[in-house]
């Protein structure tokens, strides 16, 4: 017995064995500290420490449970051979998805009623990312997203379901931390949301409804997006994140102009041997585009440290990019800091938040003209001329008609200021800025213990700004010379404080007699909006005033009561009251106040008794909503309806005595103007199969917008001015959303996540008059380069907004463009700007963003990209630079290059307003491909470090003929190229 007894225990212990392993996040493979880990059915366990380790003795055939909060459970069976076991724990889509972050407050995803779109960190764009913009491009239906161009921390366009006004802005309303941002320009800064470090956001919220967003009132009417920042989390160990990379920029197109052989040739053959034409060339062979553009490197460091000091989360982060452009002399230098604090008190009552966000950044900008000079400058002249006065850089100068050159007063030779060197442009011009912003909130979040579901939020925010600039030029440079003092110094300052302070309570009271919930809101919010500038202008030694010194202070307030009730009934119908009261001073009293109400229903179909037990369906809601949101960003001035005097004409001249004074003109104002208002219907469907292995939603939208702003004639009679800005138009928007993610493939060690979104939207200009007026064109918009004044679009009626207005072009059997000849469209034998025609227009009308994401054992894969289809651009660039006669200029004696476009259409004079030059411009970008291998329990399980490279722009297929068809507004002319981008990144998790 004692033998037996003893075999038994042998084989007890032989059958015990310890595993170790490490869990982690499948989706950003961050080791996952406080994980439960325990045997199946017995009371043994352990937790994961603060680096996601575990170690935990166990038998063979057991079953290990791995749970943790926001994440699906797995089950491992124990076999002889389980000593390490590492486990990568994947989201759990209903607990994550559960809260979103709405205006003034937060809701489950399954209770949201409006069109919300909840973007996470590990979900944003990859690569270089250098703006908060960039992180969006492509992730979100209805969202569409356009750089301005390929300069070091330029911004983008946003449009959230097309735009919704003529006249007055159309970028959503972005609020960070609950501090709403103004839309004002910040001087020195091409993008005031440069000054976000991306590394801090936590997640995007992006409301496209009335029925969500109407809780702003009169600023949402292009939609809203918040941005919530990283913070620490209560009880979590100290982790400290370093992100460093490295990358090139290269161009990867340019103009195709004629090299310095070719323009040798064009030019005799063209003018002839002897010709004075012929006489001016030079004998340098010269790439201008290749002397401006280069190569260019950028390098970003951003640390972090995340932790919790018994109830004090922290997280403190700092960053610095230092990113040159491809156009020489470009660059900017960014240092961000952010600290978050996030104690609690009185038992967990009292939750604060309180958030700083830093930045000081150093901004030099290149005259981005000079591009357009390197296509059209004589690429047979060189950079450099030894005989130069003017620091040594070559310039045009006059001659006499012997060819000898024409000095001025100080003996040098006389300037032809019609053309510059590219380079010396460049190289000599100064435009530095630097500027110091601040952003920050404290929110206090008070439940009363003594009344079950109140609670009441304070929150106090600011954003203030102060940038300085000077752009100079040396007394010598061709740019600014002057035989009376030449040079440029010019000085500009600005100063903005924006205050803000938001009071609201919010009470909660389930009804279970009735199976009902009320979730109701009540608030009241003060901002103040203040800004100041001050610029002016010399020469060098300041003997010449270019610029009087102007001080232009300014300030308006923006005062709002707001409330809104949600009420949910058997937890499967849900109706949203919204309701926002606004006063601005921006308008007269009468038209100070307005009501922003909106109502939204939603019907949780799946928990109907005939689809509850099917497995397959995991959700599946339908939403309802309409609103009424506003627009009072309607210009620069902020208060557009007071009278106002302007300084008369030179020559408009006073006598009084022996003096002349300068006289005053009253302008033409409204001063009923008031915000323009968009009325929105929104139907929705909310879907997910398989637990959400697919999941996503169908949106069917209507924006009508009234009281645009617009400029329209002035009765004979007035005496102030003949046009006017008021609200006379109405515009309208209609299109259809549709969203898709799936994870085709969720396993421990292999996991596949796929995204596509795609848009319809549909743009009409429905009114411009106040009264029904057939013989009004509409408004001309567009401004072209080559002619003065000239335009190449128009907002008419029945038309999209920034329609092309142009001729027809005729064309011979050989379907090459006919010179001067277009279609008489009215037949009336006569080609005037009568037969100008509404063609195309610059917005797209379907867009579509995908993403891919591939896990792979310790690897990553990635890739995001985009496509517009139906978007038309005014090739500016060729129709400016594409005909013979540009060649030469006889009157002033200087050659220019054109653009090898004119071989295909032979035209001798420039022609502007062909739709020759309205190209299509659909096109299918790979914004960015990225590989990543990670490293884990590296130097004693103490560090985790993933290595990563990224290619930014990889590849654009499109049949426009210009350099890129992404073009914001539809007008291409002058643009930054953007640069590809290859990218070396490391990131160490201490």
């Amino acid at each position: 017995m004692l033998s037996a007894l003893f075999l038994f225990l042998q084989v007890g212990i032989a059958q015990e064995l310890t595993i170790t392993g490490k869990v982690t996040s499948q989706s950003t493979r961050e080791s996952l500290p406080g994980v439960s880990i325990s045997v199946k059915q017995t009371t043994r366990g352990t937790i994961s420490d603060e680096n996601g380790n575990y170690s935990l003795r166990v038998k063979k055939g057991e079953i290990v449970v791995f749970s943790f909060l926001g994440y699906q459970p797995i089950e491992q069976t124990i076999t002889s051979s389980s000593q390490t076991l590492n486990v990568a724990l994947s989201d759990n889509n209903k607990e994550l998805n559960e809260v979103v972050v709405i205006g003034y407050g937060q809701v489950k995803k399954q209770d949201a009623t409006g069109s919300v779109t909840a973007i996470r960190a590990d979900e944003f764009k990859r690569g270089v990312v250098s703006t908060p913009q960039d992180l969006l491009m492509g992730k979100v239906s209805g969202v569409q997203i356009t750089s301005n161009g390929g300069a070091p921390g330029s911004g983008s366009t946003i449009r959230i379901r097309g735009g919704s006004s003529l006249s007055a802005s159309n970028d959503p309303l972005i609020v960070i931390d609950g501090v709403p941002l103004d839309n004002a320009a910040i001087s020195g800064l091409s993008n005031g949301l440069n000054t976000i470090n991306p590394n801090d956001i936590e997640t995007f919220t992006i409301l496209k409804d009335a029925s969500a967003t109407a809780i702003y009132g009169s600023r949402a009417a292009n939609g809203v997006i918040i941005i919530t920042t990283k913070q620490g989390k209560l009880n979590s160990a100290l982790k400290v994140n370093y992100t460093g990379t490295a990358s090139l920029s290269y161009k990867t197109k340019t103009i195709d102009v004629f090299s310095a052989d070719e323009y040798r040739t064009l030019i005799k053959q063209r003018y002839g041997e002897n010709s004075e034409a012929a006489k001016l060339l030079g004998t340098a062979n010269t790439n201008w585009q290749n002397e401006i553009l280069k190569t260019a490197f950028t390098q970003e460091h951003n640390l972090s440290v995340t932790g919790s000091t018994k109830n004090l989360p922290y997280r403190i982060s700092y960053n610095y990019l230092d990113q040159d452009g491809i156009l020489k002399t470009t660059n900017i230098q960014r240092n961000t800091a952010s600290i978050s604090l996030n104690p609690t008190f009185f038992n967990g009552n009292l939750k604060t938040n309180l958030n700083i966000n830093g930045t000081y950044a150093k901004n030099r900008f290149a005259d981005q003209s000079a591009i357009t000079d390197a296509l059209l400058f004589d690429p047979t002249k060189p950079v450099m001329d030894s005989s130069s006065p003017y620091l040594g850089y070559y310039a045009w100068t006059k001659y006499k008609s012997d060819g000898t050159q024409i000095l001025d007063s100080n003996g040098n030779p006389q300037l032809n200021t019609l053309v510059h060197n590219p380079v010396d442009k460049l190289e000599n011009r100064r435009d530095i800025s630097t500027v110091k912003r601040s952003i920050g909130s404290l929110q206090l979040d008070y439940t009363f213990p003594f009344i079950s579901g109140l609670r009441a939020n304070l929150n106090l925010g600011y954003d203030y700004s102060k940038s300085n600039g000077t752009v100079t030029a040396p007394t010598m440079s061709a740019l600014n010379y002057s035989v009376n003092g030449g040079g440029l110094d010019r000085d500009y300052f600005q100063k903005r404080e924006n205050k803000l302070l938001n009071y609201y309570m919010n009470y909660v009271k389930d009804v279970k007699s009735i199976d009902s919930k009320f979730d109701l809101m009540a608030g009241y919010s003060w901002e103040h909006f203040y800004q100041n500038n001050f610029t002016e202008s010399y020469n060098v030694g300041r003997t010449l005033v270019n610029q009087q010194p102007t001080y232009t202070p300014t300030e308006y307030y923006l005062i709002s009561y707001f409330g809104r009730l949600n009420y949910t009934f058997k937890e499967k119908y849900l109706l949203t009251f919204t309701l926002r009261d606004d006063g601005t001073s921006r308008f007269a009293k009468g038209n100070r106040w307005g009501l922003f109400p909106s109502a939204a229903f939603a019907w949780r179909i799946k928990d109907e008794s005939f689809l509850k037990d099917v497995d397959a369906l995991s959700d599946l809601k339908l939403r309802m909503g309409y609103g009424i949101t506003g627009q009072q960003n309607i210009s620069t001035n902020n208060y557009p309806y007071l009278s106002q005097y302007t300084r008369g004409l030179s020559d408009a001249m006073y006598q009084f005595g022996n003096t002349f004074y300068n006289t005053l003109r009253p302008a033409g104002y409204d001063s009923g103007i008031k915000w323009e208002e968009t009325d929105t219907y929104n139907m929705g469907l909310d879907y997910g199969v398989l637990n959400n292995r697919i999941s996503g939603a169908v949106d069917v939208y209507l924006k009508k917008t009234k009281n645009l702003i617009n400029t329209i004639p002035v009765p004979a009679g007035s005496n102030l001015t003949n046009q006017i800005m008021t609200n006379v138009g109405n515009m309208e928007n209609r299109g259809i959303e549709f969203t898709v993610n799936a994870k085709p493939i969720d396993s421990d060690n292999i996991s596949w996540d796929v995204s596509v979104n795609a848009t319809y939207n549909k743009n009409k200009i429905t009114k411009l008059t106040a009264t029904n007026d057939p013989s009004y064109i509409g408004v001309y918009t567009g401004g072209i380069t080559g002619g003065t004044g000239q335009t190449a679009q128009i907002q008419s009626v029945g038309y999209p907004m920034n329609s092309f207005f142009v001729y027809e072009q005729a064309y011979d059997a050989n379907h090459k463009p006919i010179e001067g000849l277009y279609v008489d469209r009215n037949h009336d034998g006569v080609i005037n700007s009568a037969d100008l025609y509404q063609y195309k227009k610059a917005a797209p009308n379907e867009y579509f963003g995908f993403s891919s994401k591939l896990n792979y054992y310790k690897w990553e894969f990635s890739f995001t990209g985009r496509m517009q289809l139906g978007n038309y651009v005014y090739n500016n660039v060729a129709a400016n630079s594409g005909s013979y006669s540009s060649l030469y200029n006889s009157g002033a004696q200087y050659l220019s290059n054109v653009s090898k476009n004119v071989l295909k259409t032979s035209f001798v004079n420039a022609q502007l307003l062909s739709d020759y030059y309205v190209q299509k411009a659909s096109f299918l970008k790979m914004d960015n491909i990225t590989l990543a291998y990670n490293f884990q329990n590296l130097f004693h399980k103490k560090i985790d470090a993933k290595v990563y490279g990224s290619v930014n722009n990889v590849f654009t297929i499109t049949k426009y003929k210009g350099i890129d068809s992404e073009v914001d507004g539809g007008i291409d002319n002058n643009v930054y190229p953007r640069p590809r981008i290859v990218l070396f990144g490391l990131s160490l998790d201490f």
